[in-house]
């Protein structure tokens, strides 16, 4: 059930329908979101409503032992049972195909056969679900004694496919405080949603149809220049489709009285490679840093940081999928981020500004445009052949149409409106009456899956 599908928004006025009218009964507002959470994970697969109560409920049990044993050696082999069960969890759907394939072609015999694959792989539950346990190891929140709190918040439906990465704890904190149907929250619900679908529908489904997928999977047939575009139009891509996820999921917690944390500020106008991981998937960035960065050793050392930044970037490239691909493009990011640190700890920690600032900006989103080739490419190959294909520099603008220009055009300039812009159509939206609101909303659904060209398609990190 994707989430920009007319089914999803179905299911989301039911939950909303059922959820209001028992607000006011803790145990029965938990029910109606676990109730949802696992709907929505059964119309995937079956298969999940045995798996997610029993991985969640074994963290709930390591989470009472991290909340009443003061034992450090009790505790420490608590929170190694969560992460080795989630972690292996997400590495028997993930990766063992992945280290399998690649330990075939190292000893050159047969891999055994592995059919474990599941419609979604759980690599944001997993993330999310850590949470809980590593904070409550080091202290840092309080869990909870609700089994129905814990099982609720760790598999909430809207942060399921792609995020926002959500500490737990933050929900069951939520979710435990009494809650009323605010209409200022549910104008900026609808504004939300309705901004993630045209981001989807409109900008991000049209570049992949209309030039990206066509140029990733046959380069052979575009020119150079041609080649260069679809690049800069998946960048726009990638971030219209999942900031429009954001922003429905978000949206879609907000109807119920649940914030989510920001994902994405305006990423393409960093002005370096740290400042672009603070803009772009944040809570990934958030959680990489919080998680695994802050827990690698060697703090004190000149050298061992920069190590780190390349590793965590690199487990953060494996963390989107199983393939090399992915490694490459967690490797570039953790050279940036490397090459800044080191930059910043010779020159200091200044800000440039004027022509130095926007071309600190034009470089930054360059560096990251070409990371993007080595992520959206099905294999090495295919990546390498995409850039042989724009250092073939040849021309021709015959698969250009005039939409995709407009639609390129729109891309660029949304991304870099200015935030008090934005901030005055949420109040206008916001201000307006709850039927104009609906009525709005639901208009804009029917127009853009008439214009849509191939309807409600996945969004590239559900995959993830």
């Amino acid at each position: 059930m994707l989430l920009s599908s007319s089914a999803y928004f179905i299911f989301l006025v039911a939950v909303f329908a059922l959820y209001w009218p028992v607000s006011r009964f803790r145990t029965l507002t938990l029910a109606v979101v676990l109730f949802a959470n696992y709907f929505f994970y059964a119309k995937w697969d079956l298969f999940y409503l045995a798996l997610i109560p029993a991985v969640s409920s074994c963290d709930y049990v390591f989470g009472l032992g991290l909340q009443y044993s003061k034992n450090p050696l009790v505790r420490r082999i608590l929170v190694t049972a969560s992460i080795l069960m989630n972690v292996g969890l997400l590495a028997s759907i993930k990766y063992v195909p992945f280290f399998l394939a690649n330990w075939s072609a190292i000893t050159r015999r047969p891999a055994p056969a592995w059919n474990f694959v599941l419609p979604v792989s759980l690599s944001f539950y997993v993330f999310q679900a850590l949470t809980y346990t590593i904070d409550l190891y080091r202290r840092d929140s309080k869990g909870t004694r609700s089994y129905l709190a814990h099982l609720a918040a760790v598999s909430f439906f809207p942060t399921t496919l792609a995020g926002p990465i959500t500490r737990v704890s933050s929900l069951i904190d939520q979710f435990e405080k009494p809650k009323k149907l605010d209409a200022a929250d549910g104008g900026r619900a609808l504004f939300l949603i309705g901004m993630g679908l045209m981001k989807k529908l409109l900008i991000a489904d049209f570049l992949g149809a209309t030039l990206v997928n066509r140029v990733f999977d046959f380069p052979n047939l575009y020119s150079g220049t041609e080649t260069l575009i679809a690049v800069y139009a998946y960048a726009l891509q990638i971030y219209y489709d999942f900031s429009g996820y954001t922003d429905i999921a978000i949206g879609s917690a907000l109807l119920l009285g649940i914030r989510l944390p920001v994902n994405f500020n305006r990423p393409y106008a960093a002005e370096n490679v740290a400042d672009f991981w603070r803009r772009w998937h944040i809570t990934l960035s958030n959680w990489l840093r919080d998680y695994l960065y802050f827990s690698l050793p060697g703090k004190r050392s000149k050298i061992m940081p920069y190590f780190n930044l390349f590793f965590t970037m690199v487990i953060g490239g494996l963390w989107h999928g199983a393939a090399w691909t992915f490694v490459i493009w967690g490797a570039l990011h953790g050279l940036g981020l490397a090459v800044v640190r080191l930059w910043q700890v010779k020159m200091g920690t200044q800000k440039v500004a004027g022509f130095w600032r926007y071309a600190a900006i034009f470089l930054t989103f360059n560096f990251v445009t070409f990371a993007w080739i080595f992520f959206r490419a099905s294999s090495v190959d295919n990546a390498l052949l995409i850039l042989s294909r724009i250092g073939s520099l040849t021309v021709s603008a015959a698969n250009l149409s005039a939409p995709l220009a407009l639609i390129f055009a729109i891309g660029v300039l949304a991304h870099y409106v200015p935030k008090k812009w934005y901030d005055f159509s949420l109040q206008m939206f916001v201000k307006a009456p709850f039927y104009a609101q609906a009525a709005a909303l639901a208009m804009l659904v029917i127009g853009l899956q008439y214009v849509a060209q191939t309807g409600a398609t996945p969004f590239i990190y559900n995959k993830f």
